[in-house]
């Protein structure tokens, strides 16, 4: 069955201060706007792509990102896949579990490839475990 995928990258919604630093309100902001954006389609999943990201996020501040997502939980409410380098996948898979501690169905991966098989919802095959 086809699967609608939406890939939003990071400089989409992540802002930075002048001196470089997270700024969260301007990130909140930004992400509203993504998900007014894509509230409108149906049946759609997304993939938020952070590979590119230099930025260091504190992981209160995305506690309080994630918190975000259930204020715009039409836009996230199929599943997320949260795309990240390796040296980063502890704080994806952080954000994830706030995500999903809020009822979203998010998953943090640093395959393109598992991310995609997971959003489309095939199965990894026992052979390549």
């Amino acid at each position: 069955m086809p699967t609608d995928i939406k890939i939003i990258s990071a400089y989409d919604f992540v802002r930075a201060t002048a001196s470089g630093e997270f700024d969260f309100e301007m990130s909140k902001k930004a992400l509203i706007e993504v998900a007014s954006a894509t509230a409108h389609l149906v049946n759609y999943r997304i993939l938020l792509d952070t590979r590119k990201t230099q930025m260091q996020i504190a992981a209160g501040d995305l506690w309080h990102l994630a918190r975000e997502l259930s204020n715009l939980g039409k836009a996230f409410c199929q599943k997320t896949a949260v795309l990240c380098p390796t040296e980063r996948f502890d704080d994806a898979a952080f954000f994830a579990l706030c995500g999903q501690n809020r009822g979203f169905r998010i998953q943090a991966f640093t395959s393109f490839e598992d991310a995609i098989d997971w959003l489309s919802g095939i199965q990894p095959d026992a052979s390549q475990r």
